[in-house]
C-alpha cells in the first residue's frame, strides 16, 4: 500500500516547456535582441536538457548549468549583445510567471491528499521552484517539498533521498512511491533508493531496461488506481 507519493514537478505536474518558452521569449524582448522563434526555443531546450543531464551525472555544478547553457546557446545563435549572466537572471525571474498544469494534475494531487502524504522532489532552482509551488497552489496541498538547493544534493544522488527518508523515518520504503518523467533522475534515483517507481511516460518513449520501473503510466490519473 502506498502511503507517500514523491512527485517530480517540472514535466510531471507542471508543463516546463511552456514556462521555458515564455521566459526565453520575454528575455529576448527585454534585451531587444530580436524575435525568438519556436525553433530557437527548441534548440535552447535541447542544450538546457544536456546541461541538466551533466549535472545529474555530477560533471558540472548547478551554478555552471545556470550560465553555461546560455553561453552555448548564444554561441550557436550568434548572440553577442547581451551577457549570458544577465540573460540568465532575467530568465530565472520570468520562469515561474507561467504555471501550466499537465493534464489535471492539481485536481489529482488534491484528491489524493485524503489518502496519502505527498511531497515535491525537484532539482530546480530554489527561488524558481518556491514561486511555482506558491503560484500553482501545490504549496498548500502538498505535505512538503524537497528542493535540491536546500537538500544539498541532486536527484538521482542517494544522499538526496537520504534527506527524504530522514523526514519520512516512520514510513517503510515499500510504501513510498516516486512519480516522475525522467528516467535518469526520478526513476534511477528512486530505484537505487529502494522505493516504488512510477514512470510518467505520455509520449511512449522506450524504457531503460537497466532500470527497475515498477509502474509505467501515460496519464497522471493512472496514479489513482495504483494508490
Amino acid at each position: 500500500m502506498i502511503k507517500v507519493i514523491l512527485w517530480d514537478l517540472d514535466g510531471t505536474l507542471l508543463d516546463f516547456s511552456v514556462s521555458e518558452s515564455n521566459a526565453i521569449k520575454a528575455a529576448f524582448k527585454h534585451f531587444n535582441i530580436g524575435i525568438c522563434t519556436d525553433e530557437m526555443v527548441a534548440r535552447y531546450s535541447a542544450i538546457n536538457l544536456k546541461h541538466w543531464k551533466m549535472l545529474e551525472r555530477g560533471e558540472i555544478t548547478k551554478d555552471q548549468v545556470k550560465v553555461l547553457r546560455f553561453v552555448e546557446f548564444f554561441e550557436k545563435e550568434g548572440i553577442t549583445s547581451v551577457s549570458p549572466e544577465d540573460f540568465w537572471h532575467f530568465y530565472e525571474d520570468a520562469l515561474p510567471e507561467t504555471v501550466e498544469f499537465i493534464e489535471n494534475s492539481y485536481s489529482i494531487v488534491k484528491r489524493l491528499a485524503k489518502d496519502c502524504k505527498q511531497y515535491i522532489v525537484t532539482n530546480g532552482t530554489l527561488s524558481v521552484q518556491k514561486k511555482k509551488l506558491e503560484k500553482s497552489g501545490f504549496a498548500k496541498i502538498m505535505d512538503g517539498a524537497f528542493i535540491s538547493d536546500e537538500v544539498g544534493f541532486e536527484k538521482p544522488d542517494s544522499r538526496f533521498f537520504d534527506a527524504v527518508f530522514s523526514t519520512l523515518s516512520d514510513t517503510d520504503k515499500s510504501e513510498i512511491m516516486i512519480v516522475g518523467d525522467s528516467l535518469s533522475s526520478d526513476i534511477k534515483g528512486g530505484a537505487n533508493a529502494g522505493i516504488v517507481t512510477c514512470w510518467y511516460n505520455p509520449n511512449g518513449n522506450a524504457p531503460d531496461k537497466s532500470l527497475r520501473i515498477d509502474y509505467e503510466i501515460k496519464t497522471l490519473d493512472e496514479v489513482l488506481s495504483i494508490v
